[in-house]
């Protein structure tokens, strides 16, 4: 899921490289404190951009709609695959059919019961031209006759069959090991049909089945959740989770206003003083994140593989993770992070070398800095601020390279959602697994023409070798397959991989089961508050 590093830690397209939170500084009235009853969680966020779940493709959004909504499948905390809608399902010999058998008595907020239909309406909206959705392709694609309606020559995914009311047949065009993964995204959750066709913002009003609905929102003040009294899992412990989306998050933590908070830059110090107030209420756990620089390789001077490589050579990425960022998280070399299936611990980076870069930029037809075009930097935010890591690699390239880069800040939901028309020769960005698999690093990023390859790169041997490794059978053949492929994209560098993320958060000791997975998502619905 995409990650911009912003102003703070609330995507997945995450907006979250600015470690400086910016502090929406709403006055706070009394009404915030009837919201502390003992079965109400009490958080701070930005709020989502979206709930439309086929169009959701930030962290941001998500988390909210994996709250409202849901699928046939699910990840659980260990990123295993489980029932969701589904109870159970069948594959076929050749590893091309799934057959899914939903329960019953499934239904939305309303009160309606879900059938299979409904998933295949979900999934043909979610193709169809006109919603709009950015990530249909990614995790439809695999279906057979899903490209022919994301092309609008088709109104049916003729790979998707209703079989019967709890039977849903689906036909991929090759077996692949992370097809299953696909489903637990936010694309593949079922929606109301009546729900979305009774206008343009009908998400504003979501007619969801999971275990908790929107109960009300007002932008730049709060959000509420409120357990659904018909979920079909187990019942949320909650009664309702109330999000303050305005005021400085610290500030809220510590006189009590909200319960859990990230943790930003400014008090990662603080918060690690094992002799402070705080320290036992810290949680660290690790995401399965990368941050980066990426280069617009079909535009110059990036459209040259030696000036893409001189300014990663030219980043000094342990210093800036050190000093500038006090280790709040680490530096990266390749693609996947740590915990990955396919980590590759002896990948060869591009590691900071002044010489070698000045050297690669003489071996570049442009031959001399002088002779690059101007370069600007597309970055989400507001208000010209850019965060100091950001300041400090702009500044090394104008050390060592003796180039100047200008920046261009787009507001969040415009970069977020339209980087890849909007974006300048570097952008900063991010990304979030969506499941534990370097398909979803590699392939989703990186294959020529893929809707999240922002870099406009491409690579026909890289494109041939994740083909292979798509399909391959052998789980180590195949992660070896992919370990080779990010090395391929590491040499060709049309991104320059800055850092692997860390959650911090603080929690308060009568807060029970909140816990963020590899992918940053807590499962609200197994939460509960104990201040006996």
């Amino acid at each position: 899921m995409k990650a911009s590093y912003s102003h703070s830690k609330s995507s997945r397209r995450v907006v979250f490289l600015s470690l400086v939170l910016v502090c929406f500084l709403l006055p706070l009235t009394s009404c915030y404190f009837w919201w502390g009853s003992e079965d109400t969680l009490r958080l701070w966020d930005t709020g989502p951009i979206t709930l439309d779940p086929a169009i959701s493709a930030d962290m941001s959004s998500h988390i909210y709609v994996m709250q409202i909504f849901s699928g046939l499948v699910r990840l659980d905390q260990e990123l295993n695959i489980v029932p969701d809608i589904a109870q159970t399902w069948e594959k076929s010999a050749d590893g091309k059919t799934y057959t899914f058998h939903l329960c019953h008595g499934v239904k939305f907020h309303s009160g309606q019961e879900v059938k299979a239909a409904d998933f295949k309406y979900s999934w043909e909206r979610a193709c169809d031209p006109a919603t709009g959705s950015g990530t249909a392709a990614t995790y439809l694609g695999d279906i057979v006759g899903a490209k022919d309606v994301l092309e609008g020559k088709a109104e049916e995914i003729s790979g998707v069959e209703v079989i019967d009311d709890y039977t849903l047949q689906v036909t991929i065009d090759a077996p692949k090991a992370y097809f299953l993964d696909k489903l637990a995204y936010p694309t593949a959750f079922v929606v109301d049909r009546a729900n979305v066709e009774a206008g343009k913002y009908w998400w504003l009003k979501p007619n969801g089945t999971g275990p908790f609905k929107l109960k009300e929102w007002k932008p730049g003040q709060w959000l509420i959740l409120e357990r659904s009294q018909i979920y079909y899992g187990e019942p949320a412990k909650l009664k309702q989770v109330v999000y303050l989306l305005a005021g400085v998050p610290m500030a809220l933590y510590e006189t009590g206003q909200v319960d859990v908070v990230p943790v930003s830059l400014a008090y990662i110090d603080l918060v690690r003083d094992e002799t402070g107030s705080f320290h036992q209420e810290l949680a660290v756990t690790p995401e399965l994140s990368l941050y980066y620089m990426g280069f617009n390789t079909a535009q110059p001077p990036f459209d040259d593989v030696n000036i893409r490589r001189a300014f990663c050579h030219a980043v000094n990425k342990e210093r800036i993770t050190k000093v500038i960022l006090r280790d709040l998280l680490s530096e990266a070399d390749g693609i996947l992070p740590p915990g990955m299936p396919g980590y590759n611990e002896a990948l060869e980076g591009l590691d900071y070398d002044v010489e070698k870069a000045k050297g690669l930029i003489a071996a570049s037809r442009y031959r001399d800095v002088s002779n690059l075009p101007p370069i600007t930097l597309t970055v989400d935010g507001y208000g010209n601020n850019i965060p100091s890591y950001l300041g400090a690699i702009i500044q090394e390239w104008q050390q060592n390279l003796g180039v100047e880069v200008s920046v261009r800040q787009l507001e969040t939901e415009n970069f977020l959602y339209n980087l890849k028309q909007e974006k300048d020769e570097v952008f900063v960005m991010g990304w979030i697994a969506d499941y534990p698999d370097p398909h979803n690093f590699l392939d989703i990023l990186f294959y020529t023409g893929s809707e999240n390859n922002i870099f406009e790169y491409s690579n026909p041997d890289l494109d041939a070798l994740l083909d292979q490794a798509a399909v391959e059978p052998d789980s180590a053949v195949r992660l070896a397959m992919y370990q080779q492929a990010e090395q391929l994209v590491v040499d060709d560098a049309p991104c320059l991989p800055l850092f692997h993320g860390t959650n911090y958060i603080l929690v308060k000791p009568y807060v029970k089961g909140y816990e963020l997975s590899p992918l940053g998502i807590p499962d609200l619905s197994k939460v509960y508050i104990d201040k006996g």
